[in-house]
């Protein structure tokens, strides 16, 4: 008969469960579509959560497969909050979008620091292309009591570095519109990872 020891058994449960975590995290990523977000400023890239968004990862999916991104901006930087773009030119003048994207924020995933989530105005069917990088937690924007909030839809996977500096760089009021960089923070590329 065999033996097992208590420090042998609870050696070999920590080993499995850390290999069970690994493997699905591992798998977790395998299964969730990537983007490699390429700025002036440096690169992130942003997992997006394709099965609690679908939607949401879709429409916005479709923008970069039709280059939509590409040369827009962050138009919005507000240091400790978020950065916003997706909607705007270089020359600050608005890209309209294809389509609006009903709000998924039911799905249970809050606006913590690092998520990505769609901008909207009072209509929260109104998302379109413009989305945020929460670069603090603002649970303040998520669904409560059955009210609507805004879509998270992706975390940031690497490069908070470059959110971060992007979220430090000077701003100022420009054609009525607040928090603007005053130097343009270009959105060059949005690519599938």
């Amino acid at each position: 008969m065999l033996k097992i020891f208590p420090k042998a058994k609870s050696q070999g449960f920590a080993y499995l469960l850390t290999t069970l975590l690994l493997t699905f995290s591992a798998q977790t990523f395998a299964e969730n579509p990537r983007v490699k977000v390429t700025t002036n400023l440096g690169a992130f890239e942003i997992e997006l959560l394709e099965k609690l968004a679908p939607k949401t990862v879709a429409n916005f999916l479709e923008l970069v497969d039709g280059e939509f991104y590409n040369g827009l901006v962050f138009h919005r930087v507000i240091a400790n909050f978020m950065i916003q773009g997706g909607g705007y030119g270089a020359d600050m003048k608005y890209k309209p979008a294809p389509k609006n994207v009903p709000n998924e924020s039911m799905n249970g995933v809050r606006n913590k620091r690092g998520t990505v989530a769609m901008a909207r105005l009072s209509d929260p069917d109104s998302a379109d292309s413009q989305f945020f990088i929460n670069v603090k937690d603002n649970t303040h924007l998520d669904a409560t009591g059955g009210a609507p909030g805004y879509t998270v839809f992706g975390k940031v996977y690497a490069g908070m570095e470059t959110v971060e500096a992007i979220e430090l760089v000077d701003t100022h009021l420009f054609a009525g519109m607040a928090a603007v960089p005053m130097e343009a923070v270009v959105i060059e590329s949005v690519t599938r990872l």
